[in-house]
């Protein structure tokens, strides 16, 4: 059996690991500049962030900032608030969103409505 390509996410960086969230269309992607380069660079050009992305448009949505090395592995842990786990090798950071992020909705319309008209012109 073989599988089919279904979704592609554009990045402008390398990504090592990815989840999809088990209560939002919503994919997180993680990695950055190779681990061996990363003493010789600056951390916004590491580009170390947590990418959000609406799984069926495929448009990035939201970002996390703030780590100083590459993303290995992502996982999201279901607990009261389902909160997205970024983690690291020998170090784990845990992030619990506020509530605005459970409260996003994804206008389907808008998107809708741009794809037609991109296609007409």
């Amino acid at each position: 059996k073989t599988f089919q390509f279904l979704k592609s996410y554009k990045t402008d960086r390398p990504v090592n690991s990815a989840a999809i969230s088990p209560i939002k269309h919503h994919i997180l992607l993680g990695g950055g500049q190779e681990a061996m380069e990363v003493t010789t660079s600056h951390t916004k050009s590491g580009k170390f962030e947590a990418r959000f992305f609406h799984l069926i448009f495929e448009e990035e949505i939201g970002r996390v900032k703030g780590h100083f090395g590459p993303i290995n592995t992502l996982a999201f842990i279901l607990t009261v608030n389902s909160t997205p786990v970024v983690l690291r090798m020998v170090y784990a950071r845990l992030h619990d969103f506020d509530q605005s992020y459970y409260d996003f909705e994804y206008d389907f319309l808008e998107v809708f409505l741009r794809t037609v008209l991109n296609s007409c012109f």
